[in-house]
C-alpha cells in the first residue's frame, strides 16, 4: 500500500469504499456562518454522526488535532472571498509541504472551469498534484463549472467536462456538483476515471432536498459527499450526518434516512 493509498483510506469510513467529508473552508470566502464560530462543537457534532473526514483552511487546522482519531483531515490550499471582483478566480494559498508540516491525510484546491482564470488555475491544480504526490499525500479537486459564459453550472456537459479534466490532471479524488438527476451523473462518474464526491452547494431548509440529491449522486455511483453548508449550518449537524451516512454507507433510501433528523444520537 502506498502513501497516497493509506492516507486515502483515512478519508472514509472506516470498513468501507465510502468518503463523509465535511468541507469547513468557507470562513474566507463567506466569513464565520452559522456552525464555524464555536468550530470544535461542530467537530464533535459531525464526529458522533459518523463523518469520516473534514476539510480545512491552515488557520484553523489547531481545532483538528483533538478529533484526530475520529476524523481524517483534508488542507484545503486555494481561496477567494466573495468581496473581491472575481469570486471565481481561486488562488494559492498555501501548498502540500505546510499541509504534511500540519498533519493533513490530504490536499484539496478548488478549480472553476470556464473562470476568466481558468488557464491558470488548471496550472495550479497540476502542480499542486506533482508536489503532493512526491510527499505521498492524494488531492481532492473541487472541480465546478463557474464563469461569466457558463450559463448553467449544473449543466451535465459542463460537469462531466470539469470532472474530467481534474481526474485527468492528476486528482485521487473529485468533487463536483449532482447535474439533478441519476441519468445525467451517472454518467459523470462513468466519464471520470476515479471516485466521485458530491458537492452540498448553498445552505437550504428543505432537509429532504438534501438527502433526495445524495440518494441521487449515490445511485449515479457516486463514493460519497464533500457536503458543507447543509452539514455544518444544520440545527442539528451530528443527525444530519447520521441521515446521509444512512443512505451512502446503509443503503437506506432518503425517505427511510430522514427519521434520524428527528432523533438525538445515543450519548
Amino acid at each position: 500500500m502506498t502513501g497516497i493509498e493509506l492516507r486515502l483510506s483515512r478519508l472514509r469510513v472506516p470498513g468501507t469504499d465510502v468518503y463523509l467529508m465535511i468541507p469547513m473552508d468557507h470562513g474566507v470566502s463567506l466569513g464565520p456562518l452559522p456552525g464555524l464560530v464555536d468550530l470544535p462543537r461542530t467537530l464533535d457534532a459531525i464526529a458522533r454522526g459518523g463523518a469520516s473526514a473534514v476539510v480545512f483552511h491552515k488557520g484553523n487546522a489547531r481545532f483538528v488535532a483533538p478529533f484526530a482519531q475520529r476524523l481524517g483531515f483534508v488542507l484545503h490550499v486555494s481561496a477567494s472571498t466573495s468581496s473581491t471582483p472575481d469570486p471565481n478566480d481561486k488562488v494559492i494559498v498555501t501548498d502540500p509541504d505546510e499541509a504534511a508540516f500540519l498533519g493533513a491525510d490530504a490536499v484539496s484546491t478548488h478549480t472553476n472551469f470556464g473562470a476568466l482564470t481558468e488557464n491558470r488555475q488548471v496550472e495550479e491544480l497540476g502542480r499542486t498534484v506533482r508536489h503532493a504526490h512526491r510527499l505521498g499525500l492524494p488531492v481532492l479537486a473541487m472541480a465546478y463549472p463557474r464563469g461569466p459564459d457558463v450559463s448553467d453550472p449544473f449543466a451535465p456537459d459542463r460537469v462531466m467536462q470539469a470532472s474530467r479534466a481534474a481526474a485527468e490532471c492528476g486528482a485521487d479524488l473529485v468533487k463536483t456538483v449532482y447535474t439533478g438527476d441519476v441519468d445525467t451523473f451517472r454518467e459523470v462518474v462513468r466519464g471520470t476515471p476515479v471516485p466521485v464526491l458530491v458537492a452540498g452547494g448553498a445552505r437550504t431548509e428543505d432537509d429532504q432536498q438534501v438527502l433526495d440529491l445524495v440518494q441521487g449522486a449515490r445511485d449515479a455511483g457516486a463514493k460519497g459527499i464533500s457536503m458543507g453548508r447543509n452539514v455544518f449550518s444544520h440545527p442539528h449537524p451530528e443527525r444530519m450526518v447520521a441521515a446521509l451516512s444512512a443512505i451512502l454507507v446503509d443503503g437506506e433510501s432518503a425517505e427511510e434516512a430522514r427519521r434520524h433528523l428527528t432523533q438525538p444520537l445515543p450519548a
